[in-house]
């Protein structure tokens, strides 16, 4: 079950689980280096330069690369988060160089085409605009601006569309030479894989690739703001934000916890109090994001215009009511959900991958399952009251709603109902 590590000269380090019965395999490289790693006038860029990957080689057509991995009968794709973006594929397991080939191609050798550029300049402002069109997306990227400001985690991964409109080759070429170095890279595969002839080929594609240095960061402030845009909708949707731990604080897990029993389910106390007491609404729920220097713990809500003050006071107040009593059932719980998703994780060769090669990312190392069931099982109801206590009581929130905005009430209004100690 443990992870094989290597490391070339450069710096990139090669990772690799073996699950001998399974007959796939899936692999990838991931980079840190996301949309926080963007100048403002450069926000989207990351996004655009990874949708440019698929676009051509010096080897491959755009679709040259679609058939050649379809006709193995794989899968690839790609992601670009706020701290890392990612490459990846599927494949059967004698097709692995194949796939390592065809990802190490696009990664190291996209021609940024300006032809295919103007064209997927087109696609990216159809994605924004449909994301626009979603006011459950809208109001989670209006909820990074409230939160973050003009800090790049407060800004939106696929960027202003007049930045898109503008962007050019040169300045692509530019980000990516200044992020995709070797230091920050994890080549990775899980599956039926053999560690070493897995490395030895990865050291062929990315064994000249310049080691340079860690991504150049700053911490942003949670600034606790509001963002809200009226749109003619038939529902309210609302997403409150609290500043919470980052991924190396170890209360981490007492903050998974604390969200799996405010929000995590059908048994949590939003789902019961909101939604099965009350009908408000149908969908509540909570979540925790975190970032290595910063991290949130927010809920999403939406509710028809009349019954927005209501959904928010009640919602107020289960989340204060989690600094006040914890129980032992409901934290045991919380870990058997949490315990259960890192098992089930094991399953599948695509989430062992990306969840092994992040923590190697966040960490430099791997934790064995154990030990993380370990750190999980250690947490009690005092520890979730008591981070409960100092995320909620006192704290002002940031405040994102999106639709028909004239039930809701003003920030400071809202803010007041955690102000009280």
């Amino acid at each position: 079950m443990s992870v094989e590590v290597s490391r070339l000269e450069n710096g990139l380090h090669v990772l690799t689980h073996h699950m001998p019965h399974l007959e796939t395999v899936a692999l990838g490289i991931w980079v840190k280096a996301g949309a926080r790693d963007e100048l403002p006038e450069e926000n989207g860029i990351a996004h655009f330069l990874e949708h440019m990957a698929f676009k051509g080689t010096k080897r491959r057509t755009a679709q040259g690369i679609a058939e050649e991995i379809e006709s193995a009968g794989g899968e690839i794709n790609a992601a670009t988060g706020m701290e890392t973006t990612t490459y990846y594929a599927r494949v059967l397991r004698n097709d692995w160089q194949l796939a390592l080939d065809i990802l190490s191609d696009i990664f190291l050798n996209s021609t940024l085409d300006e032809d295919e550029l103007e064209r997927e300049r087109d696609v990216i402002l159809q994605e924004i605009a449909a994301a626009k069109d979603q006011p459950d997306d809208l109001v989670f990227d209006l909820a990074q601006s409230a939160s973050y400001g003009d800090h790049p985690l407060g800004r939106s991964i696929l960027g202003p569309e007049q930045l898109i409109e503008t962007m050019t080759r040169d300045q692509m070429k530019a980000w990516r030479d200044r992020n995709y170095w070797a230091s920050r890279i994890v080549v990775c595969a899980a599956g039926n894989i053999d560690h070493k002839a897995f490395a030895r080929e990865t050291a062929k594609h990315f064994g000249h690739l310049a080691q340079g240095h860690g991504p150049q960061r700053h911490s942003p402030v949670f600034s606790a703001g509001a963002a809200t845009e009226q749109k003619p909708l038939d529902q309210t949707h609302i997403v409150l934000n609290f500043s919470a731990p980052n991924y190396r604080d170890p209360r981490i897990y007492q903050m998974q916890i604390l969200s799996a029993i405010l929000g995590g389910g059908m048994s949590s106390r939003l789902f019961q109090e909101v939604r099965e007491k009350r009908g408000l609404c149908y969908s509540v729920f909570s979540y925790g994001t975190s970032y290595e220097d910063v991290g949130q713990l927010g809920i999403y809500a939406a509710t028809s215009p009349e019954h927005t003050p209501e959904l928010i006071d009640l919602s107020s107040k289960v989340m204060m009511s989690m600094g006040e009593q914890v129980t032992a059932k409901e934290v045991d719980r919380a870990k058997a959900q949490l315990k259960a998703s890192l098992v089930m994780n094991l399953e599948s060769a695509s989430s062992r991958a990306d969840q092994i090669a992040r923590q190697y990312l966040a960490f430099g190392a791997v934790p064995e399952m154990s030990t993380l069931v370990e750190r999980i099982s250690a947490v009690t109801p005092d520890d979730v009251k008591t981070l409960a206590q100092s995320i909620f009581s006192g704290k002002p929130p940031s405040l994102s709603a999106v639709g028909q905005l004239s039930s809701l009430e003003n920030h400071s209004t809202i803010a007041s109902r955690f102000m009280k100690r």
